[in-house]
């Protein structure tokens, strides 16, 4: 019988590895460096004058907007973005996840077309395209409170065309013989199309293919909007430079909601700070780090990353910590109830090993924890693609195709994300998404 807390249990914090996180943020953000070429378009040239569309935010989001854009159009386009280097850029600070397990048919079919992208990566790239995809899957868990909506979620999930499996609690040890299946109802599983990959490749791979057709990256900070009555004329950048626009695209990220304020639009999107522990055990078994990203009931997930794990929990809203200070890590929650969950529910975590920690931000939609993409119904050249809730990376990609779309064509092509408009915002009335991780 497991105790509800691993009282008795190693909890080693190695010191001499603590700035590990750092030091593969440092990687990643190498691996993002900037050539010759785009540091000059960043750094050395002061654009001034107008564009037909300027995008405000460079992550993700932003660049798969740029991309999209040019791919059909010879438009005029400009991404404004305050930190090239992405210090605290959410794309690069992500776990990286990927997966269809969703409530929400709109959040299956942007999900499905990351992996889509990924699959014909080198038609669309070019042969030098690589983003390894780890489809080793995810493993959602429920007692019997939640089964009914696991089961639901899995029948709107196949019926979408994805083949998640719904495993029943007396199964699961036997599929995964590291879990203690103890007071598990059942399962749902992903076999192909869920894992993750390394966030920064993919943003790498569309911030490059938007500059190679011309895109201008404007380093600097938007300090203003020009607003007149149902249009947006211009922004206001904080080296005094102004910069005219045909459309604006917030793609802002967790600051969508501050940048909306600018332009007197109430965006219910802020910045929610969340940590990513580094772990490892002596006990961890081959079959675990073969092994898919894994949810416990109570909301605790981690996944395999190389020789070591990663995990973490979303906090109650009576929790949240203070959305600031990326480098200063709490490690309480990992210490209270991240770890105590590992090791209940994985017994070779009971002698976990903390290695590090990162935090980021999600860009957090207050009102449903669901993208909002479209057009503002009353400022008709203001565009969202914002409010992921920690699925930005995912379902960027398809986000920045949607928005383009309207752009261009002025109705959604690829997927119908009506449902995703700015309109349920003014009114009021969410559209819940139950998965969220």
């Amino acid at each position: 019988m497991k105790t509800s807390h691993p009282v008795a249990l190693s909890l080693v914090v190695d010191d001499a590895s603590l700035g590990m996180a750092a030091r593969l943020y440092q990687c990643r953000r190498s691996e993002f460096a900037h050539t010759p070429e785009e540091r000059r378009i960043v750094t050395d040239v002061k654009i001034e004058g107008a564009f037909d569309v300027v995008i405000i935010g460079g992550g993700i989001v932003g660049s798969a907007v740029a991309y999209h854009l040019n791919r059909t159009s010879g438009i005029k386009i400009a991404i404004i973005e305050r930190d090239p280097s992405y210090a605290i850029c959410s794309t690069a600070r992500s776990a990286g996840g990927v997966r269809h397990q969703f409530s929400t048919p709109e959040n299956i079919a942007l999900s499905r077309a990351t992996v889509d992208l990924l699959a014909g990566l080198k038609d669309m790239f070019g042969p030098e395209a690589d983003i390894p995809f780890r489809q080793q899957g995810y493993l959602l868990l429920a007692s019997e409170a939640g089964r009914d909506v696991l089961t639901a979620n899995a029948a709107t999930q196949r019926a979408a065309g994805e083949d998640t499996e719904l495993i029943e609690g007396s199964a699961i040890a036997a599929r995964f013989p590291w879990i203690n299946a103890e007071g598990l109802a059942a399962g749902s599983f992903g076999p192909r199309g869920e894992g993750w990959i390394d966030p920064v490749l993919l943003m790498t791979l569309l911030r490059k293919a938007a500059i190679a057709a011309g895109v201008a990256i404007i380093k600097a900070e938007v300090v203003g909007i020009e607003r007149e009555s149902a249009r947006v004329s211009a922004v206001q950048l904080g080296d005094g430079r102004r910069i005219a626009c045909g459309a604006l695209v917030n793609a802002a990220g967790p600051w969508a909601g501050a940048l909306a304020r600018l332009a007197g639009i109430v965006l219910p999107v802020e910045p929610r700070k969340r940590y990513v522990y580094v772990i490892d055990s002596r006990r961890a078994t081959e079959a675990m780090r073969a092994g898919p990203l894994t949810v416990d009931p109570g909301g605790t997930w981690f996944r395999p990353e190389g020789r070591t794990f990663l995990c973490g929990i979303s906090p109650d809203e009576q929790n949240e910590p203070p959305a600031m200070d990326l480098d200063q890590i709490d490690y309480a929650p990992f210490e209270d109830i991240v770890w105590p969950a590992l090791a209940a529910r994985v017994p070779a975590f009971e002698e976990a090993k903390l290695l590090s920690a990162w935090a980021g931000f999600y860009d957090y939609n207050t009102l449903d924890q669901n993208g909002i993409i479209g057009r503002h119904p009353e400022v008709a050249n203001v565009y969202f693609a914002n409010g992921f809730s920690g699925h930005g990376l995912q379902q960027g990609y398809a986000a920045g195709r949607a928005v383009a779309e309207l752009i261009l064509h002025g109705k959604f092509r690829s997927i119908d994300l009506s449902r995703f408009g700015y309109e349920r915002i003014a009114r009021g009335e969410p559209l819940f998404e139950s998965n969220i991780i």
